[in-house]
């Protein structure tokens, strides 16, 4: 495993071996790409912010989608690490591994931890993602092995339901 510096990361870009939808040139990090926010959810006050800025009251649990569609390829995984600005307002986040074959929007859970309210600009850099190479790639992607979340648009907390070839619910067998 190999994380891309941001000169492989251009190149992949530029040949479609990987897909960033809303690319912006300031999200480029030296080896991962900064995600933005497209929306926050913040359930216990009922809160859904799209536009503007996001007022997350102390100790809330929040959700965060992302401004970026990404589109990984069968020999390119990522791993998701919230960016050290938003961890020194005393946000703590729900992260994991982008498995390879995915496609789609991100969506991450979080915590103000801090006993201030919390200001979430839309469109701010919120987690980097790193992009590892795998030694070869997946014989099966993210796609076929489960899925759940292929294709998400938007915070998604419920898994997408599938479909197959003939277009009949996956889930109804």
């Amino acid at each position: 495993m190999c994380v891309l510096p941001d000169h492989e990361i251009m190149e992949r870009l530029r040949s479609g071996s990987l897909v960033i939808t809303d690319y912006h040139d300031g999200s480029l990090t030296p080896n991962g790409y900064d995600l933005r926010i497209a929306e926050v959810s913040v359930p216990s006050v009922g809160l859904t912010v799209r536009d503007g800025t996001a007022m997350v009251p102390p100790k809330a649990m929040l959700f965060v989608s992302t401004l970026e569609r990404v589109e990984l390829p069968r020999d390119l995984a990522g791993q998701l690490w919230l960016r050290t600005s938003w961890m020194r307002k005393g946000v703590l986040a729900g992260l994991g591994k982008v498995d390879a074959g995915f496609r789609g929007t991100l969506t991450f859970m979080a915590v103000n931890l801090s006993d201030k309210e919390l200001e979430l600009p839309i469109g701010a850099r919120f987690v980097q993602l790193v992009f590892e190479t795998l030694h070869s790639p997946a014989s099966l992607t993210y796609e076929k092995r489960s899925g759940n979340y292929q294709g998400q648009n938007g915070i998604t907390l419920a898994p997408v339901q599938k479909t197959d070839v003939q277009g009949e619910d996956a889930h109804r067998r």
